[in-house]
C-alpha cells in the first residue's frame, strides 16, 4: 500500500487538486487498491472549506471526480501514517518542518522533484492561473505514479 499526502497552504487549491488527479490516475491505471491518498494544509486559515471553485471547475473540464473535502491541517501524529508527504513549494516545505520536525524516514518531497522539472507548484490562489496549476499538478502525479 502507497499512502500518499499532498500538502499546500490551505488544502483548497493544489493539494485537493493533487490528491483528487492521482486519484484519478490510479484508477485508470487499475490500482486503486494499492493507493490511500489524501490532502492537507499547512495552515489553519481554510479549516472546515471546500475546494476552492476554480480547483473543482478545472478538474470537472478535465473529466476529474472531485469527491468530498473539507481543508484540514496536517499534524505532528500524522508522519507514522504516510509514506509520501509531498509539499507544493517552498513555504510548505517550512510549515511541514514546523508541524512534523524532522524528517528522519525521508518522506518529504516537492511535488514536481518527482519530474524533470524540479520547480514550486504556483499557487493559484494568488496567480489565478488553474490551468498552469493543473499542468504542474498532473506532471508530478503522473511521474510519481510511474515512480511507484
Amino acid at each position: 500500500m502507497h499512502r500518499i499526502l499532498f500538502v499546500c497552504h490551505g488544502n483548497i487549491c493544489r493539494s485537493t487538486m493533487a490528491q483528487f488527479v492521482m486519484e484519478e490516475l490510479v484508477r485508470r491505471a487499475g490500482r486503486e487498491g494499492e493507493f490511500l491518498i489524501d490532502s492537507a494544509a499547512t495552515s489553519r486559515e481554510e479549516l472546515g472549506n471546500p475546494p476552492h471553485h476554480g480547483t473543482v471547475g478545472k478538474l470537472r473540464r478535465e473529466g476529474i471526480p472531485v469527491g468530498r473535502h473539507r481543508a484540514r491541517q496536517v499534524r505532528r501524529d500524522e508522519y507514522g501514517r504516510w509514506d509520501h508527504i509531498i509539499y507544493m513549494d517552498a513555504e510548505n516545505a517550512w510549515g511541514l518542518r514546523r508541524i512534523l520536525g524532522d524528517d528522519p524516514d525521508g518522506k518529504v518531497s516537492r511535488l514536481l522533484d518527482w519530474t524533470g522539472r524540479p520547480s514550486d507548484v504556483a499557487d493559484p490562489w494568488y496567480t489565478g492561473d488553474f490551468d498552469a496549476t493543473y499542468r504542474d499538478v498532473l506532471a508530478g502525479c503522473e511521474a510519481l505514479l510511474a515512480a511507484l
